[in-house]
């Protein structure tokens, strides 16, 4: 991976060095610089010009993160070479951490948290009439999965 990332600069240069290209290369340099740690509270959203933005999930790791702000950015220079990034925004965005924190469980084939969501009435209804009970509780977790899913994609 190391090497991979260690390319990113030539790697911009040619795929043309186009806008689109910029945000992923600085985003995937976002994710190997933060760690494993930092990945927990924090979730690159996009690349306007030349600033990163990156949700946190609270204000006091905002606080912490705007205080480190020109070492991170002197990092990701010299992973992406200078220029790309030249300033980080973060924003607090607990929804934004939470749904890339889920896509990561997800990706990694771990089962998804359950949320205290309360399910709605209409599905319960429509479980009631199925009279299989293994059917009926895969119904209501497909369809809960669902509705988490369009919250979190309205919320990004």
């Amino acid at each position: 991976m190391d090497q991979l990332i260690n390319q990113l600069p030539a790697l911009l240069k040619m795929a043309g060095d186009t806008e689109a290209i910029r945000e992923t290369a600085a985003m995937v340099a976002w994710n190997h610089l933060a760690g494993d740690g930092l990945r927990q509270q924090t979730e690159p959203i996009g690349l306007q010009q030349n600033r990163l933005i990156v949700a946190v999930a609270d204000e006091i790791w905002r606080r912490q993160l705007e205080s480190m702000s020109g070492q991170l950015v002197f990092r990701l220079s010299s992973l992406l070479g200078k220029g790309v990034v030249t300033f980080i925004e973060f924003r607090v965005d607990p929804k934004a951490v939470q749904a890339a924190k889920d896509r990561q469980q997800a990706a990694q084939g771990q089962p998804m948290p359950e949320r205290e969501m309360p399910i709605p009435f209409e599905l319960v209804s429509a479980a009631a009439a199925i009279q299989d009970s293994k059917l009926r509780k895969a119904f209501l977790g497909a369809a809960m999965s669902c509705t988490r899913r369009m919250e979190r994609d309205e919320a990004v």
